[in-house]
């Protein structure tokens, strides 16, 4: 246990000098719970539901529980394969908004009681609790606020209905260590036939504090998740990504789930937050949250799951990534590849810390309970620190001969709070120091990543704190490199350029869907493609005899001959989805330059990390000649606002020379925006 906490009677004079003295809290600092969550670092999501079989993202309510019947579930596969990935928990999407359920409950009959799978009798929280166990994992529930199925949604005998279902939750299934409350809230639904638009006041509807009062009761151990606590928040998009600086506390009474201004304000934390409310990066394996089979290639690759650890582990914040399961009811094979590809590059990148067998120093130190060995220990529990009143200090790393590195990992003992606030990492050449990188805050865990650099001695400093420097561990690693695809881009003509990633590699691609080989085609320049085509292009590097894997484009008709009609922008059509069109009418009309059979289309919304007009809901129209207009599909583009990637819309083919996008609904009200249109036509 640590000395902080020991009495200050017993500590004489004597003994401070040579211990050193307890170092005072800096607040806000964690709970118990918090501490254990947070070291758990990396757990799954398994969206599975009745938008399984539906195909949606979002159901409407107005599903039938017939529709739900997994063909094989197995949830000890989705526990193996966290297992295996190095996950140490998993949560499942006990109900979402549609409001299924996946237990038996007593209080509404949408639920698997009365699907076909198991006739009736299976229980998927009680599956999935049991597979948990068996193979060493946390468990714990998604349950959404927002019921799109509920008759009495917006009323108050609904947050009964919504208790006694947490109820059931939290004491029929063992311990839970998340209780995931999802920030969506009110909007249409079937409400039991009334097909109706319902809004609810989000910060005081659900009486909050009491539903807090209810978990902590029936879990005491378990921590809560929204936009802004009580426990845990959200950081603020769902691709991965944490801000550089990223504080664990937060002005927590000043934020409420769902609340619209959430992103730009709260989500990176606030230095002098009130509240300690650390925050959780969710983001999932494949573009959407639920298994769609024309995502099934559309997995997210090993360098961008490896962009996202750094950017979400590596940035302060836990990581929750995602499984869309299957309608056979498995994590599919595509994305279990993915995620083991994951664990093992984390395992590599991280086998050796150069700093354990190394000579460390420190520019001063506290006291023997604190010396500066403590940061190369791995253990947490111990650190080094400075006296009262020093706010900035250095440790250095002797390796004993010039060693190559490229990670630099940093760790406070937040239980006594969250400090640091600037810090830089210098390496010694010719007996001077020159800076290899810097950044602000650090938290419980910090990882930088930088070019390799050679070095015998580098000084880690730690610039600027809010009280002394409390550091438990300091690593240093040699992350082999990994290998990537190369960047590509296409013009409006339809050429496709392809770019390698570094020097002294050779690039080579694929037109009919395989992966490439160093025996597949060479790129020796733009690559025409004027007709729907799936291109996969890979980096291969002679010297080692190793080839990436491919970056895939899902290609269709090439957009030079169309035009942008009226006062609209062809910034929508320019193949750039970073430059946008803003429409003052809501909608963009497109001329194609010739009849063509489509059978869909694609909206990419603007890319910025403030957007706005954001199209929720949309029209889509199509005409022969640009004066008789029929509408082939309409519907809302889910979770789009947190999610802003490519719309995919299929409908029966249909033939058309011009088409018109029109909102409906933008997500802030403002004129609707377009990054990027197309059609599609296979």
């Amino acid at each position: 246990m640590k000395k902080y906490i020991w009495p200050a009677l017993l500590l004489g004079l004597t003994f401070c000098q040579e211990k050193g003295a307890p170092i005072a809290s800096v607040e806000p600092t964690p709970a118990p719970r918090q501490i254990a969550w947070q070291e758990l670092e990396y757990y799954g999501f398994l969206h599975f539901n009745m938008n399984t079989f539906s195909d949606r993202e979002w159901g409407f309510g107005d599903e039938k529980p017939e529709q739900f019947n997994p063909t094989g579930l197995d949830a000890r596969q989705w526990a193996r394969v966290a297992s295996e990935a190095g996950m140490k928990g998993l949560i499942i999407t006990a109900k979402h908004h549609d409001g299924f359920v996946l237990w038996p409950s007593a209080y509404t009959e949408h639920s698997v009681k009365n699907s076909p799978w198991k006739d009736g009798k299976g229980d998927l929280i009680k599956d999935l609790s049991e597979a948990c166990k068996e193979y060493g994992l946390k468990f714990g529930i998604y349950y959404s606020p927002w019921d799109r199925n509920h008759p009495d949604y917006g009323k108050p005998e609904y947050i009964t209905y919504m208790r006694n279902q947490l109820t059931e939750l939290l004491t029929n299934y063992g311990e839970i260590f998340e209780v995931w409350f999802d920030g969506a809230n009110g909007g249409d639904g079937y409400y039991g036939g009334a097909n109706e638009t319902r809004k609810v006041d989000k910060l005081t509807y659900y009486k909050w504090p009491e539903v807090y009062e209810l978990v902590r009761e029936l879990q005491p151990n378990a921590v809560m998740f929204s936009d802004g606590g009580p426990d845990v928040r959200w950081v603020g998009n769902e691709h991965g990504e944490a801000f550089e600086t990223n504080w664990g506390n937060l002005m927590r009474d000043s934020v409420y789930a769902g609340m619209p201004d959430y992103p730009q304000k709260y989500a990176p934390g606030q230095e002098n937050g009130t509240h300690w409310v650390p925050a959780e990066t969710n983001v999932s394996i494949r573009p959407g949250w639920y298994y769609h089979t024309y995502e099934d290639h559309r997995v997210r690759s090993l360098a961008n799951l490896v962009d996202i650890y750094y950017n979400s582990i590596g940035r302060n914040t836990s990581l929750l990534i995602n499984f869309p399961v299957d309608t056979r009811g498995l994590i599919h094979e595509n994305d279990e590849e993915a995620i083991l590809k994951l664990g093992e590059k984390i395992k590599e990148d991280f086998a050796v810390n150069l700093v354990s067998q190394a000579a460390v120093s420190a520019s001063v130190e506290r006291g023997s309970d604190y010396v500066v060995e403590n940061v190369q220990d791995g253990d947490y529990e111990t650190y080094w620190s400075l006296p009262d009143g020093q706010k900035s200090g250095s440790v250095e790393i002797d390796f004993g001969k010039p060693t190559v590195f490229n990670r630099l990992l940093i760790q406070e003992y937040v239980v006594l709070g969250q400090r640091i606030k600037a810090f830089s990492l210098e390496k010694e050449v010719n007996g001077n120091w020159e800076k290899v990188t810097d950044a602000t805050t650090v938290g419980h865990k910090r990882i930088l990543r930088f070019p390799d650099t050679e070095a015998q001695k580098i000084r880690v400093n730690f610039l600027d704190s809010k009280d002394v420097p409390v550091i438990a561990e300091v690593g240093v690693y040699h992350a082999p490199k990994l290998l990537l695809p190369p960047t590509t881009k296409r013009s409006t003509s339809g050429e496709v350029t392809l770019t390698a990633p570094d020097t002294n590699l050779e690039l080579y691609y694929t037109l009919d869907g395989s992966n490439p080989t160093k025996d597949s085609q060479a790129y020796t320049g733009p690559i025409p493609v004027t007709k729907a085509t799936t291109l996969l292009a890979s980096s291969y590097d002679p010297a080692t005899d190793k080839i990436s894997d491919p970056v895939r484009l899902d290609l269709d008709l090439p957009k030079g001959t169309w035009k942008a009609l009226g006062d609209e922008d062809a910034k929508a059509i320019d193949e750039n989805t970073y430059t946008y069109f803003t429409s003052k009418n809501g909608m963009l009309t497109i001329d194609l330059g010739e009849s063509i059979e489509i059978q869909g289309f694609s909206y990419m919304p603007m890319q910025a990390r403030y957007p706005s007009g954001i199209i929720t809901n949309f029209e889509f129209q199509v005409s022969p000649d640009g004066n008789f207009w029929e509408t082939v599909s309409s519907g809302e583009f889910s979770n789009i606002v947190n999610s802003p990637i490519e719309q995919l819309v299929r409908f029966d083919p249909v033939n058309a020379k011009f088409i018109r996008l029109k909102a409906s609904k933008t997500a802030d009200g403002n004129g609707a925006t377009f990054g990027e249109v197309g059609v599609l036509t296979n």
